[in-house]
């Protein structure tokens, strides 16, 4: 079935608009990954506890996955633009307190207000977009902009942080963020157009509340899960995260004006599309950290090395600009969605081949496939939340699709991280009569056993090659998992998700 669009077009005004939408995202993406090249520096600097190093990286996502909901919904009550221009100025003033921050505690509490304030921007720049483009066709290529500068710049962090590290001090990856938030900022008030629900009712605290504490107790447990094992603290946060997650679920039932209207999830084009979002960004942005850690362990390349040989990903996930509206009139939503995962899945396969090949050409083609496969399926994915819904509930949506993102994101790093951990221990074959310190060293990981090695010389060479040939087996098995993960994700989008067409007509550029 092919549905005819007659919806007006967006001229000049909205394709610059959507270039400073576009950079915020970018910048928060990078903000994402940048921090993890830096660490070994500012611990130096700093000496910070290794517990308060975690929650240097952590306490970011947790604050942008826990307030996405929250804001998103303001966003609708206040106004986009509005809140977009307060998240920016805030963001701006948090890198500066991040960048100059005297002890490891200040630290932590820039990073918490680099979450708020980005969760602040994340959901207006997507309803934003979702006012402007009201064509099809032309709002497909918009969010294809917009998904790659999330997918991008997740990926280019790393390349972004060794630039910045090998000529300046670490706080030179918070510093980068003050003139790109003030461009946004002095472009954002001459360039957006402000918009906002017309219900204009005020926000529900409790649902507020229930959302934060779901989201950040069970990404929590799922984190500690996988970088400490099983302990009692992932049970209590289990179950807290479960317990606040059904009262949030009843309470919405109940309300006149739900934080999130969970009647959507009964679309089927809304419910599959957040799942396969969700699980597009799983297996992609999870693989991505990991390969990173194999180029720099295994193939011995420094982080600017490594950050060139991931950029096939990088470009290929912004090609999808060109081709993402030609793909959905073509073969519709769902179609086009369940391709894209399988063509993912196909690059995670011979990722799999290639990472035992002497040579980088067929690990670059792999990353190429994935990256095409992933940033098509996100757009697409993206796309079919936020044009389930009407304009006026633009945010809500918009903030439930930058939640699966971030969920994703968490959920990828942790569970493929842990699945990965638990078959390096397995497939690591260490001799016997080892000193009990060097043995743990080696079940830690590559790196702290090549650490042990490096200071012993040549005699526990043999052993690092061991490490690097099971981190290697490792990462093959896990990334044909995510593959059959994808393959399965795929098959469910072709069936939930409407595959109607929606086709641009020529005479559609008057309007």
């Amino acid at each position: 079935m092919t549905v005819t669009s007659t919806r007006g077009r967006a001229g000049r005004r909205e394709w610059l608009s959507l270039v400073v939408l576009t950079l915020a995202v970018v910048l928060l993406a990078v903000d994402g990954t940048v921090l993890v090249l830096a660490i070994p520096a500012l611990t130096a600097d700093l000496m910070p506890t290794s517990t308060q190093v975690l929650w240097t990286g952590d306490i970011y996502s947790f604050m942008l996955a826990g307030l996405l909901v929250t804001m998103g919904n303001l966003a609708d009550r206040i106004g986009r633009k509005r809140l977009l221009l307060i998240g920016s100025v805030g963001f701006g003033l948090a890198s500066m307190a991040a960048a100059f921050a005297p002890n490891a505690e200040m630290l932590i509490l820039a990073r918490a207000l680099l979450g708020l304030f980005g969760a602040t921007i994340m959901p207006s720049t997507l309803s934003i977009l979702r006012n402007m483009f009201e064509n099809p066709r032309q709002r497909a290529s918009a969010i294809a902009v917009w998904a790659a500068g999330a997918t991008g710049g997740a990926a280019v962090g790393p390349l972004v942080g060794g630039v910045l590290l090998e000529n300046f001090w670490w706080g030179s990856v918070f510093l980068i963020n003050v003139p790109v938030m003030l461009l946004v900022v002095v472009c954002g008030i001459a360039l957006l157009p402000e918009s906002k629900s017309p219900l204009g009712k005020s926000l529900d605290v409790a649902s507020a509340a229930l959302s934060v504490v779901m989201i950040v107790a069970i990404v929590y447990a799922i984190k500690h899960a996988a970088s400490a094992g099983l302990d009692l603290s992932v049970a209590v946060t289990t179950v807290v995260g479960l317990a606040a997650g059904a009262l949030f679920v009843r309470r919405q039932r109940r309300l006149e004006h739900p934080l999130v209207d969970i009647s959507l999830f009964r679309v089927p084009a809304f419910a599959g599309a957040v799942a396969a979002e969700t699980i597009a960004v799983f297996a992609f942005v999870g693989l991505l950290f990991f390969f990173s850690q194999y180029l720099q362990l295994v193939r011995g390349l420094g982080p600017l090395q490594a950050g060139l040989v991931e950029l096939p990903a990088t470009i290929a996930a912004m090609l999808v600009i060109a081709i993402a509206a030609t793909v959905l009139a073509r073969l519709g939503r769902g179609r086009a969605i369940a391709v894209s995962m399988i063509a993912s899945a196909s690059g995670l396969a011979l990722l799999a081949a290639a990472e035992n090949a002497l040579d980088y050409w067929l690990l670059c083609i792999a990353l190429a496939i994935c990256g095409l496969g992933a940033g098509l399926s996100m757009t697409l994915s993206t796309d079919a939340v936020v044009g389930a819904v009407p304009k006026e509930r633009a945010g809500a949506a918009s903030s439930v699709s930058e939640t699966a993102y971030e969920l994703g994101v968490a959920l990828g790093i942790a569970v493929l991280g842990s699945l990965h951990n638990a078959l390096y221990r397995a497939n690591l074959d260490l001799p016997t009569g080892l000193p009990g310190d060097v043995h743990s060293a080696f079940q830690d990981s590559v790196a702290t056993g090549a650490a042990i090695a490096a200071q012993t010389g040549d005699e526990l060479a043999s052993l690092v090659n061991a490490a690097q040939h099971a981190f290697t087996e490792s990462m093959q098995i896990t990334s044909l998992i995510a593959a059959a993960l994808l393959l399965v994700a795929s098959a469910v989008a072709w069936r939930v998700i409407p595959s109607t067409k929606e086709v641009d007509l020529p005479h559609d550029r008057h309007h």
